[in-house]
């Protein structure tokens, strides 16, 4: 089965008419892109928008062979005339089957936006599933498996990373899965920086009038097995963090402050930071992360390491010089030592965040100039474990490993 993306955008286009912003402004290329439309084995068509026989045609396909025009979702962008000779586009009711002459099979999927999700199954039994824009399944539920993981989706990974995070949980989406980004617009800058927000979900987008084979194996990078991010405060660390796994369902967020009963403002920081995690999350607050990170299981999302060095340098004593020089510093060496080990050994996929300090102001206490000195060190341990290193300044995120 072959699927043409005639358009791989959002319902606006990208750039979208008459907007001033950066994203809009570097869209060129092979980096603009129409509302997403989908030709299947040029006999099914999946959303009808506007110049789609013109894209099919620089695609160097044709529309005369479509026999079914299917929609996903209530049309957003420009008014659409349907082409001569096209049927009629409309929609299939929420899980009912439609079965098309040419072998293919249709079946509609509920989904928990206003839209229909379309899963195809075609004459050689390859399958694939399309969601609409903003949308993820409806009544999927955890421990229920699908009978098998298709073999392509094609989803917004952006707006809906959940969507995705759903499919991995009930096995509609696995390892073998071609994981295809569509309904792209301009929250997020295209090029370079889409590429590696796919790359850290598991997905790839492609250029318009794409053709993909169903089924045929893609190179799509791998997940990093361990990630660090570093960033000072408000940088937008955590959120980049939480953002690489927003994909993945039940991830354990493993927060290191504590509680700190009585601080508000501390607080109401930690209600912050739960209300941006998805609900299926499970939070653990410890210190104690070498037997988290021992144990295989869900990814791991840590949260963070400077708030870990803390702790670490209170159990040791490394606020007191005599008891610092009486073996607390190799105390912590040796727990700075166990924490890299460990995550060199991790099993599972682990994304660690920790504060990146000491690049201008040189702290005027000298327990400030320890744990400067210290997290630094830490920081360092850790990131000669990670296949991926991210420094991130001002929300935008650097590479500076993987």
């Amino acid at each position: 089965m072959e699927v043409t993306l005639l358009g791989t955008g959002a319902p606006e286009g990208l750039p979208r008419p008459d907007c001033p912003c950066a994203a809009c402004a570097t869209a060129l290329g092979d980096d603009a892109r129409a509302a997403t439309a989908l030709l299947v084995d040029g006999t099914l068509l999946l959303d009808l928008t506007p110049g789609a026989a013109f894209a099919a045609a620089r695609a160097g396909r044709s529309l005369g062979g479509v026999r079914q025009v299917l929609l996903t979702h209530p049309g957003n962008g420009p008014a659409v005339e349907v082409p001569a000779g096209l049927p009629q586009p409309g929609r299939v009711p929420d899980g009912r089957e439609l079965a098309l002459l040419t072998g293919h099979r249709v079946r509609a999927v509920a989904m928990d936006t206003p839209g229909t999700g379309y899963a195809v199954t075609g004459p050689d039994g390859q399958r694939l599933l399309y969601l609409p824009p903003d949308g993820a399944p409806a009544g999927l539920e955890e421990g229920t498996p699908a009978a098998e993981p298709y073999d392509m989706v094609l989803l917004d990974v952006v707006g809906r990373p959940d969507a995705l995070a759903k499919l991995r949980a009930v096995g509609a989406a696995g390892p073998t899965t071609d994981v295809v980004a569509v309904h792209l617009g301009h929250e997020v800058h295209p090029g370079a920086e889409v590429r590696r927000r796919l790359a850290a979900a598991g997905a790839r987008a492609v250029p318009d009038g794409t053709t993909l084979t169903v089924g045929a194996y893609e190179d799509v990078p791998d997940v990093p097995r361990r990630t660090l991010v570093l960033g000072g405060a408000r940088s937008g660390k955590s959120v980049e963090a939480e953002r690489r796994l927003a994909s993945f369902p039940d991830v354990v967020y493993v927060a290191t402050g504590g509680t700190r009963g009585g601080d508000p403002e501390w607080a109401a920081r930690v209600a912050a930071h739960r209300e941006r995690r998805p609900g299926s999350w499970r939070t653990v607050e410890t210190c104690e992360v070498l037997p988290l990170l021992a144990e295989e299981g869900p990814p791991l999302l840590l949260d963070c390491l400077s708030l870990w060095l803390t702790d670490a340098m209170d159990s040791v004593g490394a606020w007191d010089d005599a008891e610092w020089a009486d073996g607390g510093e190799r105390a912590l060496r040796e727990r700075v030592a166990g924490l890299a080990a460990a995550v060199r050994e991790a099993r599972r996929v682990v994304v660690l965040v920790s504060n990146e300090v000491g690049s201008g102001i040189v702290p005027a206490t000298a327990a400030g100039r320890r744990y400067r000195d210290e997290l630094g060190r830490l920081n360092a341990a850790v990131a000669d474990e990670c296949e991926s290193v991210l420094l991130v300044v001002a929300g935008q995120p650097l590479t500076l490993r993987g």
